[in-house]
């Protein structure tokens, strides 16, 4: 998170809420051999920045009972809509009222929590035995694609710190710092595990995804249509669809 400040993460955070549908329908689901591994923690679980209740509603499917905390209205109030049990808060701050659970887990919103903060919070919440799972989809698109994206939000939006290298993959060694944070005391050894995959996107369908991803939430519409325009453009030329590799790392680890 580097100098970041903390009203900048919360706001990015809740950055995602403008089109809740769309982030529910444009964003990929979880593996289906890493929802067995959460399913496997316990009946009980603790989803931490749930968003629209993509990791709970799987979850539900394997009969566990779910309860998210979300810190945007706007996304838990879709998440209940699909019959998931919401609190509106940020995890540090979220009164647990006593529960505990058997496992907390986050896919894909870790890296807006506090991890030290975070992580004395999970283990609060957790019942004997009980483990923090953090996890995240890393995807690489081919690299005429992750160009285009790159230049174009590079010319639309000057002033963003973010640059962008499309000879250079993204790797779980991106997570390691904020991984070692979190447990960084009174946990034991945290595992990794790595699940990868692919998904065929087509030009409309990829298109719907951009604009859910943390860099483009907060810019304007005009920024944000250049960008779509010129990988549009690029998909065109590919024949109007692609396909995209995708690595999902997860990390867990109990409270020694």
């Amino acid at each position: 998170m580097g100098a970041t400040e903390p009203h900048e993460l919360r706001a990015t955070a809740e950055s995602f809420g403008v089109d809740a549908a769309r982030y529910d329908r444009a964003r990929p689901r979880y593996p289906e051999e890493l929802i067995d591994r959460l399913a496997i923690a316990g009946s009980e679980v603790l989803d931490v920045g749930t968003g629209t209740g993509i990791v709970a509603r799987q979850l539900q499917e394997r009969g566990k009972a779910v309860l998210g905390v979300e810190p945007d209205e706007r996304m838990a109030e879709f998440a209940r809509r699909q019959n998931v049990d919401v609190e509106v808060a940020s995890f540090e701050t979220w009164d647990a009222k006593g529960r505990t659970f058997d496992a907390v887990v986050s896919g894909q919103a870790w890296h807006w929590v506090d991890p030290v903060e975070g992580a004395k919070k999970a283990a609060e919440v957790l019942k004997p035995g009980g483990v923090l799972v953090l996890f995240w989809h890393l995807f690489v698109p081919p690299r005429d694609i992750a160009r285009a994206f790159g230049e174009a939000f590079t010319q639309a939006v000057p002033e963003s710190p973010i640059k962008f290298d499309a000879t250079k993959a993204p790797t779980p060694d991106a997570y390691r710092p904020l991984i070692e944070k979190t447990f960084s005391s009174g946990w034991n050894e945290p595992q990794k595990h790595e699940y990868h995959w692919r998904q065929n996107y087509s030009r409309d369908e990829y298109l719907d995804l951009l604009p859910t991803q943390g860099v483009l939430t907060r810019v304007s519409e005009q920024q944000r249509n250049a960008v779509l325009t010129a990988v549009g453009a690029v998909i065109d030329a590919r024949g109007g669809q692609f396909t995209c590799d995708y690595t999902t790392v997860l990390f867990t680890a109990a409270k020694s």
